[in-house]
């Protein structure tokens, strides 16, 4: 069985920011323990979209090219039919309990990264996802804060 970590966006935009401040060398140094623990580590396809939209909104040049390394250094887990027909049953099933994780017309990422780490976890792997903020997120899958991973 894998030990899987799925990078939810804050620690994708921290371990790829090209300026260092504490917390981007804090979340790099932890990025690059999770090999040495024996973690297969990979950078969902919603989350490059989600942070790879704003560095272009932004023209942040220096930091496309570092989310470019690590889309090539580590496992990159493309979209397809069924992480999105997951996705949409999550969104249902959440709502209809009373607890969305975004606005009605929102695209909800967060369903979209649950249902990656759902399918995943259904192929024999023990998955995690590294996020800042587990509140949402683990109402659909085992989600923790990357510090405490």
């Amino acid at each position: 069985m894998s030990q899987i970590i799925l990078l939810d966006s804050t620690p994708v935009g921290l371990i790829t920011n090209p300026k260092t401040n504490p917390l981007a060398v804090e979340c790099q140094e932890w990025f690059n323990r999770l090999f040495q623990r024996g973690f297969d580590v990979i950078l969902p396809e919603i989350v490059d979209y989600e942070i790879r939209r704003e560095l272009l909104r932004a023209n942040k040049i220096n930091g496309l090219r570092k989310l470019d390394q690590l889309k090539a250094a580590i496992i990159y887990l493309p979209l397809t039919t069924e992480i999105m027909l997951k996705a949409a049953e999550l969104w249902s099933e959440a709502r209809k309990r009373g607890k969305p994780t975004a606005d009605n017309k929102g695209l909800d990422g967060d369903v979209i990264l649950a249902a990656q780490a759902i399918i995943l976890e259904n192929i024999k792997n023990n998955v995690i996802v590294a996020t800042s903020n587990p509140k949402h997120l683990s109402e659909l899958c085992n989600a923790k804060k990357w510090q405490e991973i």
